[in-house]
């Protein structure tokens, strides 16, 4: 099969255009019909020309990826697809409906509709709380694989958002990555705002600072999980060398490169890492510098004996962030009956098919 089109740059299509003698405003135009109008095929282009449709099919391919699975809750507000990408390579995305008028949802939000996308069929990090990260890594997805994911649902109806929260290590796939973010928000792309684009990654100082330099304004949420280096790399193998003070200085240039606020994702696991003293010593971390952390309660999926924590503890850690001047939230929960933490559809579809 012929490779996406998406994986190439608008540049990249304009210079093909002026070699087949076509004026480069074409590559404009057939951008809009992929990403705005979501077309499966290049004979949907009825203002190309006719002899132009069948070289680009020649070319390249719209065509999407096969569902595999597709699962729904929260009243169809949530809803998760598994899609094969062939060569025994599948990847999960999720679509997230946002209604202010749901009492469920934060009052005085606005109405929005976010998709979660992978980087990664599989991820190499191994987190031991990730249902992801217990699957081992199969292989990077290019930037036509990342973006099938939002047009499959944007087909459905707009969406507004789109986070780098799915499948993999978006940093550690760099470049498909930055290509799907630029094209989801080009004016002859996707064109969503750039600050309802978020990334979000393990902890990759080195990738983090060049993407504070790359002159955009999406958000960046950056996984901690840990108060101190030692417990971070018993919850994240593959840390490594890095140090929470090489990660959060490096989230502190991303700040002041972009002028957007970082937020730091935490994994409450119960009486191993949401102790108060543990949130003392993280706020002692993080505090007077531009972050929020989101507390995310452990949706019990991979790692053995790790359990989730009460509420009464969840609001505890939470309570003492906050005292110590620290903004920290809970993450609202979505699609727990459907498995739509990262790679938990994908790990039962598996077990399903070995039967």
């Amino acid at each position: 099969m012929p490779p996406h089109l998406l994986d190439h740059s608008l540049a990249d299509l304009e210079a093909r255009m002026r070699e087949w003698g076509e004026p480069p405003f074409r590559a404009r135009q057939i951008a809009r019909w992929a990403l705005r109008r979501c077309a499966t095929s290049f004979e949907e282009m009825t203002d190309l020309p006719a002899a132009l449709r069948p070289r680009l099919a020649a070319e390249w391919t719209l065509a999407p990826p096969p569902v595999l699975a597709e699962t729904r809750a929260d009243d169809g507000a949530t809803s998760k697809v598994l899609l094969d990408l062939g060569g025994g390579a599948a990847i999960e995305a999720v679509r997230m409906d946002y209604d202010p008028d749901r009492p469920e949802h934060a009052q005085g939000s606005r109405a929005r509709s976010t998709i979660c996308v992978s980087t990664q069929a599989g991820c190499a990090m191994a987190c031991v709380f990730c249902a992801t990260g217990q699957q081992g890594f199969t292989r990077n997805l290019t930037a036509g694989e990342i973006l099938a994911q939002v047009l499959h649902f944007q087909r459905e109806r707009p969406i507004s958002n789109v986070v780098f929260m799915g499948m993999g290590e978006p940093l550690a796939n760099y470049d498909p990555t930055l290509a799907s973010v630029r094209w989801l928000i080009d004016r002859d792309g996707l064109d969503l705002r750039a600050r309802g684009v978020t990334i979000s990654t393990v902890g990759l100082p080195g990738a983090i600072r060049r993407l504070a330099g790359e002159g955009l304004q999406i958000g960046l949420t950056v996984s901690l999980h840990a108060p101190d280096d030692e417990l971070r790399r018993q919850l994240i193998p593959t840390a490594g060398g890095v140090t929470l003070d090489e990660l959060t200085e490096a989230s502190n240039d991303y700040v002041e490169r972009t002028g957007r606020r970082v937020t730091y994702a935490y994994a409450l696991l119960e009486r191993l890492n949401d102790e108060p003293e543990q949130a003392r010593r993280l706020a002692s971390r993080i505090r007077g510098t531009r972050c929020h952390v989101n507390l995310i309660p452990y949706n019990p999926t991979a790692g053995e004996g790790l359990r989730r924590p009460s509420l009464s503890r969840v609001r505890a850690f939470q309570r003492e962030l906050q005292a110590a001047g620290v903004n920290a939230t809970v993450r609202i929960e979505r699609g727990v009956e459907i498995a739509a933490a990262c790679g938990q559809l994908r790990t039962d579809h598996l077990a399903a098919s070995a039967r």
